[in-house]
């Protein structure tokens, strides 16, 4: 049953006198320590901490001393005593738990400082099962949720980056702490635990391969505060879960301003796309704009791939985001320079490259270490009003799928590479999209159209227009392979694609009128294989 609240008023500054420091993370508790020391403050400790703090040869008091009972179970119970939380949970100003804080030998505790059991870090590295369990923190966050409650009388540190801005408050106002300044640490606390048992609890529903667990939490830590969001208006943070995914949010800033919203939501896109091309098989550069690719292509060196992704589009590219699959080097940094981009994202960078993209000192350079593996299992997530859609993460690869000719013509041994091309840029393109590609390089894409035939029409404009800024005789749709990543429903998509010049067709198929389709690719002599497997993106 709930306590009803005495409406007691907070008092405005609360001066600590006893602090309890328990921290694993133990950057600046030694200076924190002194600093507090030095103001008269008791300090009690525990464990690592208590040893960091009195071999700097401070005095400071260790909690078993206070509960009179010893740490036990390897750790596992040395704060969870009604002498540790009732220090912490008494209401001072209350008649009755001043008595019972006088009658159970209880002294109240002011400045509570404690940071977790580093979960996140075990689990992004791979623990076992029983290693992940251990560090998994009970009395820490206990020790914040109880400090934290009681804000109207205790401060609560969850993060050494606050030391500074408690020991000012200290120091100004004669050791006391302002109301404001702990209601602030209080809701930084909650969230903490928050995203602590959120962590905790997803790697639970992975572990036991529990797809739609009852309650479904995500939480992040703050990156950086951003100076707006998609738009002026509209406030936005960038804040990183921890999943151990290589990507914009694992990356190095090598030069460049602040990321923006849109560079960050554009930036993943390109790079989660280009990690589909395995940079053992090849250079591939993918040049993405407001989500969607302008231009995806392989070479046989860097600076051909990118010249051959610019080239499906290179108006579009303009401001775009540039991905690669493999070490940016000097000569394809001095192709990529001549044209305005936003970013440029890549595993790794040489020095010649840096030096070379440090001329454009407003173009953002990103060095991420690794690629992202496609088929990795994982977890993606969108608000709607009022709720979450959380789903896997699209792994599915068109090399894994098995590919059932649909028509009396079999794909070429070229047909059938392109058509995987095509299929695995569509998987990255907003639906409808429709994909051509030739020779391991893009010729079209038509996205987010409301009618597929609408988008198999503006991808063979846009592989016009390339021809044509190319000076090509024709559009590289003629004899190309086209891919729609869902089904088509109709055959004029299919006629759309065979009058822009598509040879081959790969789609999912499952349509009710897939023999229509059939039957319009044979009566062209198209070669058509169905995936099975659909690529929706929304």
């Amino acid at each position: 049953m709930a306590v009803v609240s005495k409406k007691i008023p907070a008092p405005d500054k609360v001066k600590v006198k006893t602090a309890l420091l328990s921290v694993f993370d133990k950057t600046g508790i030694v200076e924190l320590a002194r600093a507090l020391s030095e103001q008269g403050v008791r300090l009690l400790s525990t464990g690592g901490t208590h040893k960091a703090i009195a071999a700097a040869g401070l005095a400071v008091t260790d909690v078993s001393e206070v509960t009179e009972f010893p740490e036990i179970m390897d750790g596992r119970v040395k704060t969870l005593h009604p002498k540790v939380h009732g220090g912490l949970l008494a209401i001072r100003d209350d008649a009755e738990h001043q008595a019972a804080m006088k009658e159970h030998g209880i002294e109240g505790i002011d400045l509570a400082v404690i940071n977790l059991y580093p979960f996140e870090d075990v689990r992004k590295a791979g623990g076992d099962y029983p290693t992940t369990v251990e560090n998994i923190d009970i009395g820490g966050p206990a020790m914040i949720r109880a400090s934290a409650k009681n804000h109207a009388y205790v401060t609560t540190l969850t993060d050494p980056a606050d030391y500074a801005e408690l020991l000012a408050q200290l120091s100004a106002d004669a050791g006391q702490t302002t109301y404001d300044f702990r209601k602030r640490m209080a809701a930084k606390a909650f969230a903490r635990t928050a995203a602590y048992d959120a962590m905790i609890s997803n790697w639970f529903a992975e572990a036991l391969d529990i797809a739609t667990p009852r309650h479904r939490v995500i939480g992040g830590v703050l990156r950086e505060e951003m100076r707006y969001g998609e738009n002026p208006h509209q406030k936005a943070a960038f804040y990183v879960t921890g999943e151990n995914r290589p990507g914009v949010s694992t990356a190095t800033l090598l030069q460049g301003k602040q990321l923006s919203y849109n560079n960050i939501n554009d930036t993943d896109a390109a790079y989660e796309l280009v990690a589909e091309f395995l940079p053992e098989k090849g250079p591939a550069c993918a040049i993405i704009k407001h989500a969607n690719p302008c231009g995806v292509a392989t070479g046989p060196s860097l600076v051909e791939a990118y010249k051959r992704a610019l080239a499906c589009d290179s108006v579009s590219a303009f401001g775009g985001i540039i991905a690669l699959n493999s070490l940016l080097d000097a000569e394809t940094a001095e192709e990529i320079v001549k044209l305005f981009t936003e970013v440029i994202i890549a595993p790794a960078v040489s020095e010649e490259a840096k030096a070379i993209i440090a001329r454009k000192p407003n173009l953002r350079l990103l060095s991420v270490g690794a690629l992202p593996d496609p088929r990795a299992a994982g977890l993606t997530a969108k608000t709607v009003s009022g709720g979450l859609l959380v789903q896997n993460r699209d792994n599915a690869l068109v090399e894994d799928m098995e590919l059932k000719v649909v028509t009396k013509r079999a794909p070429t041994a070229q047909e059938l590479e392109d058509m995987k091309f095509a299929f695995r840029v569509a998987k990255h393109v907003k639906s409808n999209a429709v994909v051509y590609a030739k020779d391991g390089q893009t010729a079209g894409i038509g996205a987010g159209q409301m009618s597929r035939v609408d988008s198999a029409r503006i991808a063979a404009i846009k592989a016009e227009e390339a021809a044509k800024a190319m000076g090509l005789a024709e559009p590289l749709t003629r004899g190309s392979a086209v891919a729609s990543e869902a089904f088509l429903p109709f055959a004029d998509g299919l006629l759309s694609a065979i009058a822009a010049g598509a040879t081959a067709v790969i789609q999912p198929g499952g349509s009710m009128r897939d023999q229509e389709v059939i039957d319009a690719a044979n009566e062209h002599n198209v070669a058509m294989v169905f995936t099975g497997i659909r690529h929706f993106r929304h």
